[in-house]
């Protein structure tokens, strides 16, 4: 990467950080001017806390050498004077001290609720974007963004932000009083400041390119421990267990060799400043005691003036330190910049209405999309499902089954095409009220770590106690539930892995109940299921799909029995259409053809 180029992507990185946290920041005015104020103020106390001590130097001086003038002691009280020079260096310290730590707490507590704020902002973000997004993303990273990049830009924010902003006007403040003290040793200063600058033009585009490498790194690291430890049951089966921690390892060296070249390469301009700030304090020695030996200025002014270089050095050593920090920060805030970026497909329309309880008509008008390989998947197709009819999706794999369930859901969208729901488009219509007449039962029935009646009322957030038993017992899970520990008020492990997989079923069954919805979809709802607890989720789904337009997607002959209507997709399109026994009946029908490779009694009555 050039030299131009580097500079343009840490400048870069720098604008897009800043850019995100600016909806945030002027929320908290009050705090921050109150910040800025106090931190105003520290800056004034360090202006003045080195003059006591020459207020004492030149009293003392003039006490002991008869040839050096009196007037700077307060009436010649030499006693006096020490005395007053000691009470206002404390209260400078002490008032530094109190204005310091109130700058501190205000972007403290700025940087905190900026952070919340943004976490949750991106949280949302990642929520509302598309199916397609999420199945290339990978969870570890994106979880790495939400928790580990934000959290550094807040711990930034305070440990080097704050301290640079307070140490660059400590830095102007005090260039200007030291030209007006001695123009010939101020210029050593603005040299120093010179030079610096062109040290960390170079290094910061460097520190934040290493950076960037590490926290993608990072990224890829959380993913790929996310990734094995959500399989652990596969890793561990299959005798796995080295070749993940090999793949684990290697990732994690990627990330400590960058790590490594950014904070090197952030010592380095750290240990320049040093030497830097060592060179421009012993010439100010030299000349300033040269100018004490002519009497063109006292003992007090260069102590005076070497206390203000050796506070103005502490910024400079101090902005070496935190420009690492900083350029780390950056790369964390352009991770997040790049997360926010990401487009969302699919959102509520200008004007979207909210749509009411529908009777259950499905309409797919002419939809034409590609899969996610770029391949044509539908091909102008159009498909009408009545209110309260039952229909069973079937096709080989890949035939678009789920895809059009997304579709309807609106958790994806055709390239071409409308899908009605009793006239309304749903493009046309909010997202939530759109799914709040949907009930979905996947092959995988994802619960969560909280208590089975609150698994259950996720179904329906404002489900009375009474309505969430009720459905428990239509999905015949209630008796099961009350033999818990704590009953309904007992905790599930992380996504119900407690639980078998026919008890998990049968608990999203009554989730799916309690929702009552007018339009139901099982997606694979008994795929896995032994024929026991088959059979028993079969006959919950009856109570499920009673009185309601469903869409079922199988390969089960169980959930074929009381379907109205069988549609087989193939290649895009409904290669048949018909009630199961018709087209269990004509020996040519892929539908039939399927039926005889089933070992089931479906066979002689698919009905």
């Amino acid at each position: 990467m050039s030299r131009r180029s580097r500079d343009t992507v840490s400048a870069g990185a720098l604008g897009r950080t800043l850019q995100i946290l600016r909806p945030h920041i002027g929320r908290h005015r009050l705090l921050i001017v109150g910040g800025l104020l106090a931190l105003f103020a520290d800056v004034v106390f360090r202006v003045l806390e080195p003059w006591p001590i020459k207020i004492a130097v030149d009293a003392v001086t003039a006490a002991l050498g008869a040839e050096i003038a009196t007037t700077f002691s307060l009436g010649g009280n030499v006693g006096l004077t020490l005395a007053a020079a000691a009470i206002a260096l404390a209260v400078i310290v002490a008032g530094r001290a109190v204005t310091n730590y109130a700058s501190t707490i205000c972007f403290a507590l700025v940087g905190a609720r900026v952070a919340t704020q943004l976490r949750s902002r991106v949280f949302d973000h990642v929520q509302s974007l598309s199916l397609k997004y999420h199945s290339k993303a990978s969870i570890g990273d994106t979880s790495q963004r939400l928790v580990g990049d934000i959290g550094r830009l807040q711990e930034v924010a305070v440990t080097a932000g704050l301290p640079l902003v307070g140490n660059v006007i400590t830095l102007v403040v005090l260039l200007g009083v030291m030209i007006v003290l001695d123009p010939v040793l101020s210029a050593i200063v603005l040299v120093t400041a010179a030079i610096y600058g062109l040290l960390s033009k170079v290094s910061t585009p460097k520190i934040t390119t290493a950076s960037r490498s590490t926290r993608k790194g990072e990224g890829k690291l959380v993913g790929s421990a996310a990734e094995a430890l959500s399989a652990i049951r596969v890793v561990q089966a299959y005798g796995l267990e080295k070749t993940v921690a090999r793949e684990f390892a290697d990732g994690n060296e990627r990330a400590l060799q960058a790590g490594v070249r950014a904070r090197r390469l952030a010592a380095g301009l750290e240990r320049s400043t040093d030497v830097l700030v060592g060179i421009s304090q012993a010439l100010v020695l030299a000349f300033g005691s040269y100018q004490v030996l002519r009497q063109a200025m006292t003992p007090g002014d260069l102590v005076l003036f070497l206390m203000y270089l050796k506070i103005a050095m502490k910024p400079l050593r101090d902005m070496a330190k935190y420009t690492g920090r900083i350029a780390r920060a950056a790369a964390s805030g352009e991770r997040i910049a790049d997360l926010l970026d990401e487009p969302v497909e699919i959102a509520d329309a200008p004007g979207a209405v909210t749509m009411g309880r529908p009777g259950g008509d499905i309409a797919f008008d002419r939809i034409t999309s590609r899969d996610g390989h770029g391949r044509p998947l539908f091909d102008d197709l159009s498909l009408l499902i009545p209110a309260g009819q039952k229909v069973g999706l079937l096709g080989s794999s890949g035939a678009g089954k789920s895809t059009l369930v997304s579709y309807l859901l609106r958790l994806s969208q055709p390239e071409t095409g409308s899908i009605y729901i009793d006239g309304y488009d749903t493009r046309n219509v909010t997202r939530s009220s759109l799914r709040q007449n949907v009930s979905v039962l996947l092959q995988e029935s994802v619960l969560f770590a909280a208590t089975v009646r609150e698994n259950i009322r996720y179904g329906r957030l404002d489900a009375t106690d009474a309505e969430v038993e009720a459905a428990a017992r239509a999905a015949q899970v209630d008796e099961f539930i009350r033999s818990l520990p704590d009953g309904y008020d007992t905790v599930l492990g992380n996504r119900g892995d407690t639980l078998s997989g026919g008890q998990r079923q049968r608990l999203a069954i009554a989730r799916a109940l309690v929702r009552a919805a007018p339009i139901v979809v099982f997606d694979e709802a008994t795929s896995g299921l032994d024929p026991q607890t088959r059979e028993l989720v079969t006959e919950s789904v009856q109570s499920l799909t009673e009185g309601r337009t469903s869409l079922v997607i199988t390969h089960d002959v169980s959930m074929i029995r009381g379907l109205d209507r069988i549609l087989w997709l193939e290649d895009g399109t409904i290669v048949e259409d018909g009630p199961p026994n018709s087209l269990a009946a004509d020996p040519g029908s892929r539908f039939a053809r399927w039926l005889w490779t089933q070992d089931s009694d479906m066979v002689k009555d698919p009905a």
